[in-house]
């Protein structure tokens, strides 16, 4: 059941949300304006506050279901932190869509909230007061994957905690651009147009 589970966290995190959304909504593609990014922020500035909380919402469940339908099937916490993973990486390199994917972080959202809610809830927090206090999406969202993937130690114990890890690592290399740009100070603020 193991193995096949994540095949399933794999395929459901392969369901673009932002890409269906766009096309759903006839708007331009994700990965054809602003910052390219097939994820909710890009999806903001194309299509409003609607469209960019269909795809969150969207991306999020992707990594949510897997999840706990491997908790009701008995997995163990470290099988389930796997499936996470194997959903998170279906988000970033989507089978459906050339392997071209997002940045993973609302499917990181949906994997946290299904593994123990209180690691979604952590990283909801810290993101919403980075972003009250930077008006930066790309920097809270790399400090919120951060802390919270840490908190999986904490928590629960540190080989609980490597799928978790890996995640972090693999979505902060995603937004190595991101980092650039933050350091450059040619970063997009929440709610202004992509300067890419």
């Amino acid at each position: 059941m193991f193995i096949l589970m994540l095949i399933i966290g794999y395929l459901f995190g392969s369901i673009n949300s932002a890409i269906l959304t766009c096309h759903a909504l006839r708007l331009p593609s994700p990965r054809s304006i602003g910052s390219g990014n097939p994820g909710a922020t890009n999806v903001l500035r194309l299509g409003g506050k609607k469209a960019a909380a269909i795809t969150l919402i969207g991306d999020a469940l992707k990594g949510f279901i897997p999840v706990i339908i491997a908790h009701g099937i008995g997995l163990t916490h470290l099988e389930i932190g796997y499936v996470a993973l194997l959903a998170v990486l279906g988000h970033i390199f989507p089978i459906f869509f050339g392997f071209k994917g997002g940045k993973g972080v609302a499917t990181l959202i949906g994997v946290m909230l299904g593994f123990y809610w209180l690691v979604g809830v952590i990283f909801l927090i810290i993101w919403l007061l980075c972003a009250l206090i930077t008006k930066y999406s790309s920097l809270s969202a790399l400090i919120a994957t951060l802390l919270s993937a840490l908190s999986t130690i904490l928590l629960f114990n540190i080989t609980t905690a490597i799928p978790f890890l890996i995640m972090a690592i693999i979505v902060i290399l995603r937004h190595y651009q991101n980092i650039q740009r933050l350091i450059q100070g040619t970063e997009s603020k929440i709610g202004q147009k992509s300067k890419k």
